[in-house]
């Protein structure tokens, strides 16, 4: 992990005192290896049935692979799977690779859900499906119900993530719109038995939160989702087309036991979007469904795992760590200013102190907004808050490697570095930081004094990770 300006690691420490937060970073990343964890997670292999694999999210094709060198030779034509990338992957075994896009899905993200759903329809009681779930799952494997687009799912994708809405009403919204999000994948595995082993990104490690839930069931209601169309505006004349409920009460369909495997029923996959809001076999399955009656989920990897090496990193350096909450939520710019607070609080009582924090912050986007992400944003409104103060440092980054917008070359860059000297530097471009951060545009910013941190994509997703070292002394 290193600044884009190219110094080694190496280089950078002596030089800007870096070292300490990059090395824990690290360390927090190889925590969340996703393969380690899969191949320690699985069961012992099943004697009878086919092993269907369904593999999606970002951590998808190393978790596939581990499960490829474990179960493969011992299973050999009875091991079948897809798994979704946003990665190409050449090949993983036995199974179908396919590459889809995050955080807007594309093509590829289509067809690697309906490739999934056409095979779980095909499994039996006698069969087993293992679901390797990560974050990112979302946007790389959508099915759409009939009457939504492809088109429409990216333009209320792009909305939703653009609004502000948190990732639980993001979630709440997108279920509505999918034959496979909201426990609907669990639906069609069924009766065959079900495992998925999960990599968490979010904050509590919800079953239903992560990648939207696919095989877990859905707490979110059909009135939740109104709730948060209207809210952010989502079904105006500017939004997205949304089949908003106009009759009266209509919100309030009631969930019903819904087998898309019934004879005689009409599966999900195919209803009518006009009908979304009014029948209730439109909601998604709850706690309690048949779907999970053979169903067990497990969280193999959670961003506390990450934030425990990365402290464990810190105070084997030699630093005193305090942890300002390790499921932080909120908008970006002001999570950055409140932090800035604390890190001259602690400075002015002289204290040598690392601040470490994790979970999921947001930045709502408007129109003429520039490049940029949660974590970048963060930084920047950190290093406004901290104006230039000697003696504290900071880093901010999606332990993806993706946060928000990517580089203008189009590479995925993972957050930023805050230095003593970094708005000196901002502002010897001729760059105004405070115009930069009015207009979300954090990323363009400190690519231009090298100070944007790239590790390219690391196979896992475990949240975001911001160290704030402190020396007062």
């Amino acid at each position: 992990m290193r600044p884009d300006r190219g110094n080694e690691e190496s280089a950078v420490a002596p030089l800007f005192g870096a070292g300490p937060m990059l090395r824990a970073a690290k360390a927090a990343v190889r925590a969340a290896d996703p393969a380690a964890a899969t191949r320690a997670a699985l069961p012992e292999i099943p004697a009878e049935g086919r092993v269907a694999v369904f593999a999606l999210g970002k951590a998808a094709a190393p978790m596939a692979a581990a499960v490829a060198e474990a179960w493969g030779e011992a299973l050999g034509a009875r091991l079948v799977g897809v798994a979704v990338s946003p990665e190409t992957v050449r090949s993983i075994g036995p199974f179908r690779v396919i590459q889809g896009a995050h955080p807007v899905p594309n093509d590829g993200s289509e067809q690697a859900a309906r490739a999934m759903l056409d095979l779980a329809e095909t499994l039996g009681p006698e069969d087993f499906a293992l679901a390797l779930v990560s974050g990112g799952g979302s946007a790389l494997a959508v099915a759409p119900i009939e009457g939504v687009s492809l088109s429409d799912k990216q333009a209320l994708n792009d909305a939703l993530l653009a609004s502000g809405a948190s990732i639980d009403e993001i979630n709440a919204v997108r279920k509505r719109f999918s034959a496979f999000k909201g426990g609907r994948l669990a639906q069609a595995i069924a009766p065959a038995r079900l495992l998925t082993l999960a990599v968490s990104d979010v904050p509590g490690d919800d079953p239903a939160v992560i990648a939207s839930g696919p095989t877990a069931p859905d707490p979110s209601t059909l009135a939740d989702a109104r709730r948060v169309a209207l809210k952010y505006g989502l079904g105006g004349p500017e939004g997205p087309r949304l089949a908003l409920p106009t009759e009266p009460g209509a919100e309030r369909a009631t969930p019903v036991r819904y087998d898309p495997k019934a004879r005689g029923q009409e599966s999900f996959r195919y209803l009518p979007a006009d009908r979304l809001w009014r029948e209730a076999s439109a909601e998604t399955p709850k706690p309690g469904d048949p779907a999970f009656e053979q169903a067990e989920f497990k969280v193999i990897v959670a961003p506390a795992q990450s934030l425990a090496a990365a402290e464990a990193a810190l105070r084997a350096e030699g630093w005193t760590v305090e942890i300002l909450g390790a499921e932080i939520e909120g908008p970006a710019a002001e999570i950055g200013a409140k932090h800035a607070r604390i890190a001259l609080t602690r400075r002015a009582a002289g204290r040598r102190v690392a601040l470490l924090s994790g979970g999921e912050l947001t930045v709502t986007l408007s129109a003429g907004s520039g490049r940029g992400g949660p974590n970048r944003e963060y930084a920047l409104a950190l290093a406004l808050g901290l104006d230039g103060a000697e003696g504290v440092r900071a880093l901010a980054i999606d332990t993806d490697g993706a946060d928000g917008a990517p580089s203008v070359s189009g590479d995925p860059v993972a957050g930023a570095l805050i230095l003593p000297d970094t708005l000196r530097r901002v502002r010897e471009r001729g760059l105004d930081p405070e115009d930069h951060l009015a207009r979300h545009d954090s990323g363009s910013l400190f690519a231009a004094i090298g100070d944007d941190l790239r590790t390219g994509l690391t196979g896992t997703n475990v949240n975001d990770l911001r160290i704030i070292l402190v020396d007062g002394s």
